[in-house]
């Protein structure tokens, strides 16, 4: 029997991996491991992995990683730390294979730890593009030290192959987060409002907002931009959900506290709102706003129109439903007033997600569970053709 280990480091990337949890764990042949670490075992984001138990999954390793700094300096010590303690689980563990989503700093620590101690990595969401974050550069080294990939679309396939991975090992599946809103009963209106103790208004928006941390503005300074542009929209109920452990992401969280405490008639906030909570008040929505990448993935799948912020997202393929604009309240205000219009709602409504395609899950448990991982460790770069001297650029 394959033993498979998926690492979660989030709340946001178990909500994803959930559905290609159950899918490995009701699999006979294969022996789901569950690893995790980062923000789930941290109170400040609300002990998440709890929720995973919850679920009905096993944890089979817990690692704390996150020291009580967002600094850059924190954040490589956290990372150093991860490196370390995720050695010592792998070499208990001893799994066959190992899943990693994304391109978070808990996920680079992960495959580092993976990739050194010799064992294979399927990675998901390779290939794509984040301009503005250092998630990007996490990323494409993860790429690298991986031997399957599960992209989101074909664009982000060609990218990996790109990056020097042979063609047969990397598969366009989709996302699966579009996948996950079907596979699964949603709150209606009523009984969400009840669930979080929150009345909407005709018109509310869900709001998300991370640090971009390759940006020259800092956090802070961005997310002010936002809360003074909310403002203008005396109207409109907010629900906040809180940043990730990025650099920078508490100064945002104190400021989502200060701004719920004196709007509380119009907001709420939370740590985590679980899978289940988080996808229903997207359906409800409005509209989203922020730079979270479920804005971009997940929204469209439901015809809810995306207000995007500045270069987090920047690269990454979009649904006609997102409106891109800049962390200032003249660029923010525009794009929030046409994404509220009857015109733009009536066009999200018909939108059609990208990332969106049928038995993602399936397909990638499948591809675990029957390529041959004898020899798949020592890699060979994959070249793409020369171009011919008339196509070449010299300097």
């Amino acid at each position: 029997m394959r033993k498979v280990c998926v690492f979660t480091g989030t709340r946001a990337d178990y909500g994803i991996l959930k559905l290609l949890l159950k899918e490995i764990d009701q699999d006979p042949g294969l022996e789901l491991q569950v690893l995790a670490g980062g923000m789930h075992l941290a109170p400040e984001f609300g002990n998440t992995y709890q929720e995973i138990i919850d679920d009905g999954f096993t944890i089979n390793a817990k690692v704390e990683m996150l020291l009580n700094s967002d600094s850059p300096t924190g954040i490589c010590k956290s990372t150093g730390l991860g490196l370390i303690s995720f050695a010592e689980a792998l070499e208990r563990l001893n799994p066959d294979i190992v899943v990693i989503l994304g391109d978070r700093f808990e996920a680079f620590a992960m495959a580092t730890a993976t990739m050194i101690g010799k064992r294979p990595i399927a990675h998901l969401h390779g290939g794509e593009l984040t301009l503005g974050a250092m998630d990007e550069a996490f990323r494409h080294a993860i790429t690298k030290m991986s031997h399957l990939h599960f992209t989101s679309t074909e664009e982000y396939r060609q990218r990996v192959i790109q990056l020097g991975e042979k063609p047969g090992q990397v598969f366009n599946v989709g996302a699966l987060g579009p996948e996950s809103i079907k596979s699964i009963t949603l709150l209606e209106k009523e009984a969400l409002e009840q669930a979080i103790d929150f009345s909407f208004s005709k018109q509310f928006a869900l709001v998300t907002y991370h640090p971009a941390t390759l940006e020259q503005q800092g956090a802070g300074e961005q997310f002010s931009e936002l809360l003074l542009t909310l403002e203008a929209f005396p109207d409109l109920r907010l629900i906040f959900t809180k940043a990730n452990a990025d650099t920078d992401g508490r100064i945002i969280n104190k400021m989502i506290d200060q701004y719920v405490a004196q709007n509380a008639r119009r907001a709420i906030a939370f740590t985590s709102m679980g899978q289940l909570r988080y996808l229903s008040a997207m359906g409800c929505a409005s509209l989203v706003v922020g730079n979270s990448s479920s804005g971009i993935l997940e929204a469209p799948s439901f015809g809810v129109p995306t207000v995007n912020i500045g270069d987090r997202q920047k690269g990454r393929i979009r649904a006609t439903s997102v409106i891109d604009c800049q962390p200032n309240i003249e660029s923010i205000c525009q794009a929030i007033t046409k994404g509220l219009s009857s015109e733009f709602q009536s066009l999200a409504k018909k939108t059609v997600n990208p990332y969106a395609k049928k038995e993602t899950a399936r397909r990638i448990t499948k591809t675990i569970k029957e390529f041959d991982l004898a020899e798949i460790i020592q890699k060979e770069f994959y070249d793409l053709p020369l171009l011919s001297s008339s196509e070449a650029t010299y300097v």
